[in-house]
């Protein structure tokens, strides 16, 4: 049967449950910086002003956010680093979760320099790279022998070493722009990734009772618990009316988070990261629509629009929450579809996530995602009074 093998037999179900410091830890220390960061950016001006074309927000909202949740993350990660600290394996665990922790930093500190003097998209990618170095620095790359030995193909470790580079380098950069192209409404892009990181939990502690890996299966239960705690203590301050807003600080730094939970899926068996990039969904698919609609409406692809998912489905009538509630909807959509898949063979799993891409592709197109009008690109100028800008 399909969930005959769901719980595995080296680990019970309560092993996981032992890294409950790392979520309250990071929980906590995320909400109280998060409240500092607020007022930090107030007092010093670091803040978003609305503008007549993507920003709608009527007063200047605090950015910096997006250091609050990395507090939040770093936190929850040391403390887990404290709990494995005896366990074996911990040296290459500790190698793991401080590259994390490195290329979190980077994205985040390229993100805050961006908020304040609007960095053009060469160096914010160039950013980017440099925080996907720390990752194959730490040893963070797929194991594509896992990938070819089925099929009878042997890889050496330096063409597979030269393989992973690039690999993580197209992760790192289509998740942390992905996530910066959600970061469109209050609540919004935290939200998605609470869900996102929460279903990749639920597959991190699957794999962790067949005792996948054991450095792995740790530092992944430990990244997925720190990274809910960490957004978890930003969103009561970023939730409708928004008090501050993550900006593409923090953006950057949850697409470069996730990045590096997906790539920690492609340790051992392809479906596992299949199903990790399924889970992330939502993001591909937004950002799949606005440069697919950019381009064959010969816009920019990097000028910002109101025309992305988000924005729409206002357009066509929700309310700012009500439009909010539906993304999220859909991000557990796909992350459920992830789960599923991750349980039965790669091949049948691969043939559902073909028909989905089809189906989700022919929404898009059936419903006039695809459609550009006006100066902003949406389909309709919206209510003035809407928060834009998460």
């Amino acid at each position: 049967m399909m969930f005959d093998h769901l719980i595995g037999d080296q680990r019970p179900i309560g092993w996981v449950f032992q890294f409950w410091p790392v979520m309250a830890g990071s929980f906590g220390s995320g909400l109280a910086a998060t409240w500092l960061c607020k007022r930090i950016a107030l007092k010093f001006g670091i803040v978003d002003r609305p503008n007549a074309t993507v920003k709608t927000h009527r007063e200047p909202i605090a950015y910096l956010g997006g250091v609050g949740i990395l507090v939040g993350l770093i936190v929850g990660m040391l403390t887990g680093l404290y709990q494995l600290r005896e366990q074996p394996g911990f040296g290459k665990a500790f190698e793991w979760l401080m590259g994390i922790a490195a290329g979190a930093s980077i994205a985040c500190v390229v993100g805050v320099i961006d908020d304040i003097f609007d960095l053009k998209p060469g160096r914010k990618i160039s950013g980017q790279l440099i925080a996907s170095a720390a990752l194959l620095m730490a040893g963070i790359r797929p194991a594509f022998h896992s990938f070819t030995s089925p099929l009878g193909i042997s890889l050496s470790e330096p063409m597979e070493t030269a393989l992973g580079i690039p690999v993580v380098m197209f992760f790192v950069l289509g998740a942390t722009n992905s996530l910066n192209l959600l970061d469109g409404l209050d609540g919004l892009c935290g939200g998605v990734t609470a869900i996102i990181a929460g279903a990749m939990l639920i597959l991190a502690a699957h794999l962790s009772t067949w005792g996948f890996s054991e450095t792995g299966d740790p530092v992944r239960v430990i990244v997925c618990l720190a990274l809910v705690g960490g957004v978890f203590g930003f969103l009561p301050f970023n939730r409708h009316p928004a008090k501050i807003f993550m900006g593409d600080a923090g953006s950057m730094l949850l697409g470069f988070t996730v990045a590096a939970l997906m790539i920690l899926f492609a340790e051992r068996i392809p479906r596992w990261w299949m199903a990790s990039i399924v889970v992330f969904g939502l993001p591909i698919l937004d950002t799949a629509t606005a440069m697919v609609r950019r381009l064959i409406n010969r816009r920019p692809l990097f000028v910002s629009d109101r025309g992305h998912i988000y924005d729409q489905l206002m357009d066509r009538g929700m309310t700012l929450r009500q439009a909010v509630k539906t993304c999220y909807a859909l991000a557990a959509g796909y992350a459920a579809i992830g789960l599923l898949m991750s349980q039965i063979r790669t091949r049948y799993a691969l043939v559902v996530y073909i028909v989905v891409s089809v189906l989700s592709a022919g929404v898009i197109w059936k419903r006039g995602f695809l459609r550009m009008e006006g100066i902003r690109g949406a389909i309709r100028n919206i209510d003035m009074k809407m928060s834009d800008k998460d």
